[in-house]
């Protein structure tokens, strides 16, 4: 079991293993809680509010679709603008105006 020694003002260095297995990074804030079993440090990600959008289980299922199809070599690539939406111009379903 990893072990670590409280210094000066309360601080603590986690080990390395539990930084890496809860991907922690300098500067992320930790939930600290007194439970029956001792100490529970929780960590707390802060997305920036413009930025959250990014991080919701929907998008970043898009993310892994897309990321798969990539290395899978599903995609194609465009050597101008023009070429790439002509592309989408021949894989667009048709728009059947109102009247």
């Amino acid at each position: 079991m990893p072990r670590t020694t409280l210094r000066a003002k309360g601080q603590l260095t986690l080990p390395e293993e539990i930084r890496t297995a809860a991907h922690l990074e300098e500067g992320d804030l930790l939930d600290a809680e007194i439970t029956d079993e001792g100490i529970l440090l929780r960590p707390r990600k802060v997305i920036d509010s413009t930025q959250a959008w990014f991080w919701t289980s929907t998008w970043q299922a898009g993310e892994r679709e897309a990321d798969a199809d990539r290395v899978a070599g599903r995609m194609e690539t465009f050597d101008s603008n023009d070429s790439l939406l002509d592309g989408l111009r021949s894989i667009a379903k048709p728009v059947k105006r109102r009247r």
